[in-house]
């Protein structure tokens, strides 16, 4: 079964970057990228979870990466879960300011997430878009299968973990 992981949709290092995949693509690729690191926010200011790579860009990689992340992210959360401060878990927002854009960035767990939101006059939405992970790695998935076998596709194809509607947001 491993047979079918290993050496099987490889990505290079150098075609990561070129291309600007993200995530868990980009990491099984030996590329540090996660934007809790590179733009920390929230309790990621404080804390930190390791960032999860490999180094051989292939399934097996992009596979290896998501086990790893799991185990982390387990281990971050019963850690802060021993640490909880008292007191409450809801705070009230404002009202959003009048003729602002904002640019927000999140890692999801298909990697980099970014908001971009715009208010009227009145502090009311009047633009927001989501650019979703798959966006970036498609072009990833259609390297990957260069010079690979036909029947290596379903298995290349989920190991990107692209989704479908989230390309075209």
């Amino acid at each position: 079964m491993r047979a079918r992981f290993e050496n099987a949709g490889t990505v290079s290092r150098t075609t990561c970057n070129d291309l600007g995949l993200v995530g868990p693509v980009a990491r099984a690729c030996g590329v540090e990228r996660d934007v809790r690191q590179e733009f920390p926010f929230g309790i990621y200011r404080f804390f930190q979870v390791p960032v999860s790579t490999f180094q051989t860009g292939d399934v097996f990689a992009r596979a290896f990466v998501r086990w790893l992340e799991i185990q982390r992210s387990v281990n971050f959360i019963r850690d802060q879960l021993k640490t909880l401060p008292p007191g409450s878990i809801r705070a009230e927002t404002k009202s959003l300011a009048a003729n602002a854009v904002v640019v927000s960035l999140v890692e999801g767990w298909r990697g980099e997430i970014c908001h971009v939101a715009m208010t009227d006059e009145q502090g009311k939405f009047s633009r927001y878009k989501i650019v979703d992970p798959s966006f970036h790695n498609w072009m990833g998935l259609a390297m990957a299968m260069r010079d690979q076998q036909i029947s290596d596709f379903p298995l290349c194809n989920k190991s990107f973990n692209l989704s479908y509607c989230g390309h075209d947001l």
